[in-house]
């Protein structure tokens, strides 16, 4: 796991300063090593920082050659041994026992045909010195990101935005993040904070001619679902082999590696089966609180008994958590209203000597966890009201009542935000001083990003939430949160069988009511204690928004903010539309701080 950089530029005075500042911009992201590739006649020059997890000796340096290739890398390869053990049979030799090696080996076998054999999390780019050509590429559900830059004359990329704000080249910002901040509540892709960077599409291998820097790209990787599979007694099967076969994958590793444990049943389930094969060298932890509603640590000690797990909790107090606020901040790459758990989770794994952790993101959208997957119907049923009369739910006092006047607007976006929404287009119109029009247009010229595809019922609340909310908020936030702690996190839950069998499996049975990720429950239900997955659901959260109240963060600098702060003391506004708002300001300081 590593953070990756290039530049394409010819009008860059010090190319190599640039590259390092770009690397380094990053470097939270991969203390154990650095690296730079210069190249001999073009203005080409590639970045790297390396957290060390796979062949932790130095021929795992990056950049990375192979006579007229040359990699940059940042993931896991999970399946590389066995690539490894196929390519040797091909002929090839092999110097390292790292699955950067077997990348690179891969794509000289197989050229860009290579990325549809790999099973894990990447984000790389490839100079093939021979066709004269960069390939970028990411991995099948978009776990690793990798943002880039590419006009006519010049090309930048990079694992952060952070990392271009600190090059000669004046990356101006993107108009359009602050009203997509307000309305999601975090920076649905292709949308970042500067404009015309943007990542590269998951599944996607981007080829790019050089010096010309004419592009094609490709997609390799396409989740379908199919439905094929409609008997429950061999669905069953299936996913307890499909999930254990993936659990075991994302446990290779050379560096101590561990789970995080919250009592829900994603985490539980992780840990159980783990369990299974790693018996003495089992490492879970989680977060606990003096505040007895958030705490799971009864839930955590079912499965600390079951498995008999290395087991440690960090207790996260009012204190700890305004010490540590303003590096939460520094840590946030993108705006969002969520990870500052991640980022506490994150440092307490880094503190308890492990370098990769095991999370269960990811189960909620392929089973059917969230509410989502019952409020459909409602949804179904509001969309036949007359579209004026939808248009009005937006001056509801009742934010639930406001978010299905997204039931009036026909496409993805709208379907996500009525479920998910924080402000709607009439309020973003009012803070920004624009035109309701304005923000609609703007959500119907980004849905055109999210095809729907003629899915309904279930798999369509799937692949909504598994594109909007784990894509654009759970993955990015999960990322450089752990990255600012050199703390990889694997969600086995995404792994590229495990997705496919998600797909394969018929949604009448998939998606049953009760409980909720009825297979996936069912599939363990010998292991799983039954106080698991009978409580009500839990997620992931802090008592995040009574220690702000106390924080002097919150407090309005501003006569905009003045307002807002009254109205949410009032109760006219609720906390996290109050405090989505504050963080839009934050975060535009922090980013004129950045490039100052």
């Amino acid at each position: 796991m590593c953070r990756i950089a290039g530049i394409f530029d010819p009008r860059v005075n010090n190319l190599q300063q640039e590259i390092v500042r770009m690397r380094d911009a990053m470097k939270n992201g991969g203390p154990d090593d650095a690296g730079i590739f210069m190249h001999s006649s073009m203005p080409l020059a590639f970045g790297h920082r390396r957290l060390s997890l796979i062949d932790l000796s130095e021929a795992g340096h990056q950049p990375m050659i192979d006579a007229e290739l040359t990699i940059v890398f940042n993931g896991e390869i999970y399946n590389y041994k066995e690539l490894k053990s196929t390519l040797q049979h091909y002929g090839h030799l092999f110097k390292t026992e790292s699955d950067t090696e077997v990348i690179l080996k891969a794509y000289r076998q197989w050229g860009t045909d290579a990325f549809e054999f790999f099973n894990g999390m990447f984000a790389l780019a490839i100079l093939d010195e021979k066709k004269q050509q960069l390939v970028l590429a990411r991995d099948h559900a978009g776990i690793k990101p990798l943002y880039y830059y590419k006009d006519r004359d010049c090309l930048y990329f990079a694992s952060e935005i952070r990392a271009f704000q600190c090059v000669e080249k004046v990356f101006e910002e993107n108009p359009q993040w602050r009203s997509a901040f307000l309305t999601f509540g975090h920076l649905p892709e292709p949308i970042t904070t500067l404009k015309n960077v943007q990542p590269l599409e998951k599944g996607t291998v981007m080829l790019i001619d050089l010096p010309s820097l004419k592009s094609t790209k490709r997609c390799f990787f396409n989740w379908k679902f199919s439905g094929k599979l409609k008997n429950e007694a061999e669905a069953l099967q299936l996913i307890r082999e499909t999930m254990e076969q993936a659990v075991e994958r994302h446990l290779v590793s050379d560096a101590p590696i561990g789970l995080f444990l919250s009592g829900g049943i994603d985490s539980s389930l992780l840990t159980l089966i783990a369990a299974k094969t790693q018996k003495e060298n089992l490492h879970t932890l989680s977060i606990v609180f003096n505040e007895e509603r958030f705490s799971e640590d009864k839930y955590q000690q079912l499965i600390i008994d079951r498995t008999k797990a290395h087991h440690q909790s960090f207790l996260v107090t009012k204190e700890i958590f305004n010490e540590r606020l303003d590096d939460a901040m520094q840590a946030m790459d993108q705006p969002t209203l969520d990870g500052i758990n991640t980022y506490f989770i994150s440092m307490y794994a880094r503190a308890y000597g492990l370098k990769a952790v095991l999370s269960g993101l990811g189960a909620d959208e392929l089973f059917g966890g969230y509410p989502s997957f019952q409020q459909h119907r409602r949804m179904n049923f509001v969309k036949k009201a007359p579209g004026s009369l939808l248009k009005s739910l937006q001056l509801f006092p009742d934010h639930r009542i406001r978010k299905l006047s997204y039931a009036g607007m026909d496409h993805a976006a709208a379907e996500y935000l009525s479920y998910r929404g924080i402000f709607t287009p009439v309020s973003v119109a009012s803070l920004l001083g624009t035109t309701e029009k304005q923000i609609e247009q703007e959500l119907e010229q980004l849905s055109t990003y999210y095809p729907l595809n003629g899915l309904t019922d279930g798999n369509r609340v799937s692949w909504i939430e598994t594109n909007f909310y784990m894509q654009n908020q759970l993955l990015k936030d999960s990322d450089f949160m752990s990255m600012w702690h050199g703390l990889e996190i694997r969600v086995p839950f995404l792994d590229k069988e495990v997705m496919l069998m998600a797909g394969v499996i018929d949604e009448v049975i998939k998606f049953k009511k009760s409980p909720p990720k009825y297979l996936l429950v069912k599939a363990f239900e010998q292991e799983l204690p039954v106080q698991i997955w009978k409580r009500k659901k839990q997620g992931f959260t802090f008592p995040f928004e009574g220690w702000l109240k106390e924080n002097d963060y919150i407090q309005p600098s501003t006569s905009e903010e003045q307002k807002l702060y009254k109205d949410f003391q009032r109760k006219r506004l609720s906390w996290g539309r109050y405090w989505c708002a504050l963080l839009m300001n934050r975060f535009m300081h922090k980013e004129l701080h950045a490039t100052a």
